[in-house]
């Protein structure tokens, strides 16, 4: 047990010899201990420094792996959502008001729990130039290496200014978000002609 959770030169310790990180492992090993159906985590990184944080994640990863055992995490901390959980329910007032697989979540950025995990990418909270239609676009793994938004700019002649975007790994896929501004060509386009075509190649889009 104390090698499944990393701490088999530490078998003579006293708890006064252990880290926080080190007495969480601990704490996992003693439910581990039980031979449970499910482990119930709660809280368990909230007083962690980043670094440990991410080392008792990866451990509760080798767990699930290794054990094939559910793990289920109760947080306040969205990052550790996006780093190991592959569903997730929110919680308010003792009742679910909303779950779900995060690829699923993650796909309608309108739920609460979808815009929640959304990488922030660091766009801007104001429009840079008013004067062009502003939209956010989010788009996933496969869409990471298409040049969509050069197609869009050949098939209807629109220019693409790019304000701000990122692409962050949750749960193991990667979500890409963008803020763009469209420049219609002199004869105008149909904006809602532009929509549809980010639509239909799997980018949500939505005007800011």
């Amino acid at each position: 047990m104390l090698d499944l959770v990393g701490l088999s030169d530490k078998a003579q310790a006293f708890p006064s010899q252990l880290s926080g990180g080190q007495k969480q492992r601990v704490g996992i090993a003693r439910a581990l201990a039980a031979r449970p159906n499910y482990l119930l985590s709660d809280e368990a990184t909230s007083a962690l420094d980043p670094e440990t944080t991410d080392s008792i994640l990866a451990l509760l990863r080798s767990i699930n792996k290794q054990l094939g055992l559910t793990i289920v995490l109760i947080t306040h901390e969205l990052n550790v959502v996006k780093s190991i959980c592959d569903h997730a329910a929110l919680l308010s007032g003792g009742k679910v008001l909303e779950s779900g697989a995060i690829s699923q979540l993650l796909a309608d950025p309108q739920s609460l729990l979808g815009k929640a995990l959304m990488p922030d990418c660091g766009l801007p909270e104001a429009v840079p130039n008013p004067l062009l239609p502003v939209a956010e676009l989010t788009f996933y793994d496969t869409l990471l290496a298409s040049p969509v938004l050069s197609s869009l700019a050949q098939q209807h002649g629109v220019g693409v200014t790019l304000f701000g975007g990122g692409v962050e790994s949750i749960a193991g896929q990667r979500v890409g978000r963008l803020r763009v501004g469209f420049q219609p060509p002199t004869g105008g386009v149909d904006l809602s002609e532009v929509m549809l075509f980010l639509n239909q190649r799997g980018v949500k889009a939505e005007w800011v």
